[in-house]
């Protein structure tokens, strides 16, 4: 019988690396799912305390719930564009992708470059007293600048910008308000006092009349003497290492999707090229 001839043929093999096109969809879709639930939170704050109705007032621009927006809303976009890109195995969207990273990444190392050219200049804390003197002064009015500094105030066991006085610029605190009949005036939230840890319920009253003259109790003993931005000026140089470790898994991930992206980008422009 004669020789069978066998032809195998050769499978024409993609050129799109699974690996590269799964790690892009299955890290956006989770970005991207983040930033739809912090945004729709973010416009849902603003909603509930009618915000939207006056957009062009400081207190829009101060309302943490406005940079939960932002955030939300850039979350959003890159991890849209990346997830549906790479899905979709779309070349315009990763370009997209890559550029959007590319422009973040260049605004954090800006920021960072800043923040350690200014840091011993005051500007950031400049920044940051203002930015306390206007939740401190809207303390009652607005409830997520309340729940923001009664959790600064408690976690990081500070009174104040600079110490328990501050509080004479909230209305309600102010040593004058007795006349009014305020009950906290020449008192302090809650969140300055010194908790123990066997306590069950929060004393919301522990701050009552610590700064009024006379007070009977030992003040330090009650609440925190210590100031926030004296306190976040301390974390920050106890904990610069792990900042600054944190910073630069950040970059290198940012820089990792911006290659991952331009290399799937190419396998897909291959593999169009296989098809003319």
């Amino acid at each position: 019988m004669p020789n069978r001839i066998i032809k195998r043929y050769r499978r024409d093999r993609t050129e799109i690396s699974c690996f590269l096109k799964y790690s892009i969809f299955s890290v956006n879709v989770v970005c991207w799912i983040f930033g739809l639930c912090i945004l729709s939170i973010g416009v849902w704050a603003l909603n509930e305390k009618n915000v939207f109705s006056n957009i062009s007032s400081k207190i829009f621009l101060q309302d943490p719930a406005f940079f939960g927006i932002i955030f939300g809303s850039i979350a959003f976009v890159i991890g849209f564009t990346g997830c549906v890109g790479s899905l979709r195995e779309n070349t315009f969207l990763l370009s997209l992708y890559t550029w959007f990273l590319i422009i973040l990444l260049i605004a954090e190392i800006f920021l960072g470059v800043l923040v350690f050219i200014l840091k011993d200049k005051g500007w950031i804390k400049s920044q940051a007293t203002n930015g306390l003197k206007g939740f401190i002064m809207h303390y009652r009015e607005d409830p997520d600048q309340q729940n923001l500094i009664d959790w600064l105030q408690s976690s990081w066991e500070c009174c104040g910008i600079d110490g328990p006085s501050d509080w004479d610029q909230n209305l309600y605190f102010n040593c004058t308000s007795s006349i009014l009949g305020s009950r906290e005036a020449c008192g302090v939230p809650f969140s300055c006092c010194k908790t123990n840890t066997n306590d069950i319920i929060t004393n919301k009253q522990c701050g009552y009349d610590v700064r009024k003259e006379g007070f009977n109790l030992e003040v330090s003993k009650i609440v925190y003497e210590k100031g926030c931005i004296q306190t976040g000026e301390e974390l920050m140089e106890e904990n610069l290492i792990m900042i600054s470790t944190i910073f630069i898994l950040i970059l290198f991930f940012q820089i990792l999707g911006i290659v991952f992206s331009q290399n799937l980008r190419q396998d897909i422009l291959a593999q169009k090229a296989k098809w003319k």
